[in-house]
């Protein structure tokens, strides 16, 4: 004997809640979970840039870069993500 047709309507309904919001649940960690894989990823292979990377890159073009021209370059690759 089948065990839904045994329950009766308002029972079922119960049921059908409980295995939506469950299935919900369950859903929305998995996608937590492989979200959290992907970002850590990326940034893994393609980390953002830093300050003393923008200076090692002006020293490697045989230029001393003041304050000024790192702050003009972090702000122009921020502005270029957007």
């Amino acid at each position: 004997m089948p065990i839904l047709g045994s329950l009766s309507g308002g029972a079922l309904a119960g049921t059908l809640v409980g295995v939506i919001i469950g299935a919900l649940l369950v859903g929305g960690l998995i996608g937590f979970f492989i979200t959290r894989a992907i970002v850590r990823k990326q940034l893994r292979d393609n980390p953002p840039i830093t300050e003393s990377q923008i200076r090692a890159m002006y020293m490697s073009m045989g230029r001393k870069p003041s304050e000024s021209d790192i702050k003009k370059t972090m702000n122009a690759i921020k502005k270029s993500k957007k």
